[in-house]
């Protein structure tokens, strides 16, 4: 699938499961584990940062193809690390495509939000980076100047989260689910994804039935109702009760 759409598809799940996830109750078991977690997302603060965060991070798997554009995002920077994933993982669509690497990502930055600020604040700057970057953010053919403009929009951005007050302990979870989205909507095209890597398979469906990348069913129908779902999510979870 395209950028815009993993990130879009990322926004979508984040604001369907988070305040799901904090409406359960506080008793032990896994749902006593992530309330607390998640237990302030209900704040409009959170639930932006969240949907952006789950956004970029529904673009963290891509990081393993140096050509594409997301690579780009903060120029040299972004396109070294896009080599280093690519070189670790065995090339696109191999082990970040896969359901061990959404739960290792996920624990990953949740460690980092628990024990260690500024990795946390780098992982955050990222996502959003992420986020800008498939949605468009940038000048075509100026690979510098669209990563100043979005280096500038994210800061911006991650400012702005911190005069509000925004905390990150539910990053771990937004990860995570922003990585599965990115699986999960590959696993819908004809190529299909390596979901239980190491082992070889790749869950696809038929060739016939499975969304070829970037054309017209994508950019005309899926990407557009994305879009709607997403604006009625934010609609939805931001619009006091009372009305």
């Amino acid at each position: 699938m395209m950028g815009h759409t993993h990130a879009l598809s990322g926004a979508a799940a984040w604001l369907l499961v988070a305040p799901g996830l904090a409406a359960l109750p506080m008793a032990g078991g896994i749902a006593g584990g992530l309330t607390p977690i998640v237990a302030n997302v209900l704040s409009p603060a959170e639930l932006i940062a969240g949907a952006i965060v789950c956004a970029g991070a529904a673009m963290l798997p891509d990081l393993d193809h140096p050509h594409a554009t997301i690579a780009q995002t903060f120029g040299p920077a972004t396109w070294m690390l896009s080599k280093a994933f690519n070189w670790a993982s065995g090339g696109h669509r191999h082990a970040t495509h896969s359901l061990l690497f959404a739960i290792a990502a996920g624990l990953g930055c949740h460690m980092l939000a628990d024990h260690y600020p500024i990795g946390r604040d780098i992982v955050v700057i990222l996502m959003i980076g992420l986020a800008l970057r498939a949605v468009g953010i940038g000048i075509p053919g100026k690979t510098i100047t669209s990563a100043l403009v979005n280096i500038g929009l994210t800061a911006g951005t991650f400012v702005a989260f911190h005069s509000q007050g925004v905390g990150y302990l539910w990053l771990g979870l937004a990860v995570a689910i922003g990585s599965l989205a990115h699986v999960t909507g590959d696993c819908l095209t004809e190529r299909g994804c390596p979901v239980l890597w190491p082992l070889k398979h790749r869950w696809v469906l038929p060739y016939r039935i499975g969304i070829k990348t970037g054309r017209a069913f994508e950019i005309k129908i899926l990407g557009p109702v994305l879009s709607i779902v997403v604006i009625a999510l934010f609609a939805a979870r931001l619009m006091p009760e009372s009305i």
